[in-house]
């Protein structure tokens, strides 16, 4: 079996996410290095918003190979996650061919039941592409036991066995990234198969640096002005804080309003960046509500200001 192109050092992960635009520390970084060396996959979990997603994206990039997701649901299937025969193909097929095709049952039912007739699942596509992808199964924490069980043989000897199709190997071992924002706790047998990664909402200093690589055209005061509106938001006891891509939209946001600061008078024309229930909308349309967070952030300014300037001297010293 073929694996995921490694890199040859943690510091080449660094590098690599960076360039996509993810902000890393030294220990994600190295767990990161170890499951591509190791092919073990990685268990992210955390509150929603907090980048785990992205972290899958990011490192599809980094690696230069394609990304397969499956979107977990309450009451998905092992149909929709592996795949299915597609009963249309096989009827058409025995109706177009019904004069020069094999009459033993045994041979034609073995060949209606091969991969031609197969539709694949993402889980089935990432084990049987040429070269080896990232997997991303999403949101892992909406399915049940049942399902969650099904994934253990491919976690575990990276095969799936398919009713009447038999047991497909792996032709590569995907890189694999599940995630949870733990709407209920996964399995033991599934834990001890993976790494184990905790991602929480950032602190200035961490939102600074992954807002100064995602939005490298803003200016440096307004991407720390938006950090501390981040930071303030996140302790305003919202029913949805903002996750850290909503941020990142937000700046952008300013930026095609010709904004160099957040202003109390742009709330109206702000809010559906940061607000996502009525709750939340009518907390900050209170008198003053807007106007204190706008206050806080800029409160955040000077240490959002000096963790984007550390970040940068840090990375150019990794990349010489």
């Amino acid at each position: 079996m073929l694996r995921l192109m490694t890199f040859e050092t943690p510091e080449d992960v660094a590098r690599g996410l960076r360039a996509a635009g993810y902000a890393t520390d030294p220990v994600l970084v190295q767990i990161i290095w170890l499951a591509t060396r190791m092919q073990k996959p990685i268990l992210v979990e955390g509150p929603p918003g907090t980048g785990k997603t992205y972290l899958a994206q990011a490192f599809a990039a980094a690696a230069q190979a394609p990304l397969i997701r499956l979107q977990c649901f309450e009451g998905i299937t092992e149909r929709q996650a592996i795949g299915s025969f597609d009963e249309a193909l096989q009827r058409l097929f025995l109706e177009t061919q019904a004069e020069s095709i094999d009459r033993n049952w045994e041979k034609l039912r073995e060949q209606l039941h091969s991969r031609d007739f197969f539709t694949q699942g993402p889980l089935l596509q990432a084990v049987l592409q040429p070269a080896a992808v990232v997997l991303l199964i999403d949101e892992l924490d909406k399915v049940d036991q049942k399902f969650e069980a099904l994934l253990l043989e491919i976690l575990s000897d990276w095969q799936i066995t398919v009713p009447k199709l038999g047991t497909v190997k792996a032709i590569t071992v995907p890189f694999v990234v599940m995630t949870s924002n733990q709407e209920r706790r996964l399995g033991d047998p599934l834990r001890r198969r993976s790494l184990y990664l905790r991602i929480e909402h950032p602190d200035v200093k961490k939102e600074a640096e992954i807002l100064d690589i995602r939005t490298i055209d803003a200016p440096l005061e307004l991407k720390a002005q938006a950090v501390g509106l981040a930071q303030a938001l996140r302790g305003y006891n919202l029913v949805k804080p903002p996750s850290i891509d909503e941020i990142v939209q937000f700046v952008r946001a300013l930026q095609l309003l010709g904004r160099t600061e957040i202003r109390s008078e742009d709330r109206d024309v702000l809010l559906p960046f940061l607000a996502k229930t009525e709750e939340d909308v009518k907390r900050l349309l209170l008198r003053d509500g807007f106007g204190s967070l706008v206050a806080t952030a800029l409160e955040y300014r000077e240490r959002a200001l000096a963790a984007m300037k550390a970040g940068k001297e840090s990375f150019e010293g990794v990349s010489r």
